[in-house]
């Protein structure tokens, strides 16, 4: 694994024995993430079971719905929850966070265990996290995306000041129970929420416009759909498993003068890639403003 400052693509993980885990916020996020550690097959939260994972949320049919789905261990009191609890993950809103570490602080200092702090919310600093907390409290920053929603999200982890290596790696091993991670350092996090944290609307911006003009084209929409999703679905399989580049693979399916030269030009007249690369600094600059006390997320 690489320093909290390098970068580096990391192999499955565990949970190192910590067994306790509170989930502070039962949205998405928060269910995708309960829901993938009681339900993992990878063997990164194989220690871990529905009983040892409570979640936290105010709204009382939400708890319930988790409660009866995933047989979650549910609380609306957060320090109940963070009372000797080996990791607190932070899944609110940005503005909310500074908010959920006051009210657990004191709590989080007093236990016996070593609590480790990880936040899941966009833009929000680890230097604003540990100032929240008693001096000396390991904090770990993770930016996920949706498609952990099916067991196949992206994260990227970076580690504060206090956290020890083994505990980055920890946290890495509870993000690879809904997909894969990566480990960055957090002067990288607003470039990686351009890329993987909002990348997800961008492919599904990109299948709107293939179904739209494969519907102008005479197909009907659901025929649309259908070759649109499992294009992209294809074409992200041999990224991932293949040993070639993007570029490579693009290249492989272009031929000289063919169909898709014709398209590929297309877009490049169109500026595809600067329309991408002011969309990803317009998305990393937000993220860094998020960070800031004063801003509140759209």
């Amino acid at each position: 694994m690489s320093s909290p400052g390098g970068s580096e693509v990391v192999s499955p993980g565990t949970l190192g024995g910590m067994t306790k885990i509170a989930i502070i916020g039962g949205g998405n996020i928060g269910e995708a993430l309960a829901s993938g550690l009681v339900a993992d097959t990878s063997g990164a939260a194989a220690e871990v079971s529905a009983s040892d994972v409570t979640v936290v949320d105010p709204y009382a049919p939400r708890l319930d719905y988790l409660r009866e789905t995933y047989g979650l261990a549910t609380t609306d009191d957060a320090t109940e929850a963070a009372t000797e609890a080996d990791i607190v993950v932070i899944a609110v809103k940005p503005y909310l966070v500074s908010t959920v570490l006051e009210q657990i602080a004191s709590t989080i200092d007093a236990n016996d265990t070593e609590t480790v702090i990880v936040s899941v919310a966009a833009g929000v600093t680890l230097a604003t996290m540990e100032a929240a907390l008693a001096a000396g409290v390991p904090v770990v920053r993770v930016m996920p995306n949706t498609p952990m929603l099916v067991g196949k999200g992206t994260s990227a982890v970076a580690g504060g000041r206090f956290a020890r290596d083994e505990q980055v790696e920890t946290v890495r091993g509870l993000m690879e129970a809904v997909g894969t991670a990566v480990t960055v350092g957090e002067k990288d996090m607003d470039a990686v929420t351009a890329v993987s944290g909002s990348g997800p609307a961008y492919v599904f911006l990109v299948a709107e416009a293939m179904i739209e003009a494969g519907v102008q084209l005479g197909l009907t929409r659901p025929v649309a759909a259908q070759l649109a999703a499992g294009t992209l679905e294809g074409a992200s399989a041999m990224l991932v498993k293949g040993d070639k580049s993007a570029a490579e693979l693009r290249g492989n399916v272009t031929s000289p003068g063919g169909t898709t030269a014709a398209a590929v030009r297309g877009l490049e007249e169109n500026g595809i890639r600067k329309a991408f690369y002011q969309a990803m600094e317009a998305c990393a600059e937000r993220s860094a403003e998020l960070g800031r006390p004063s801003s509140d997320e759209d």
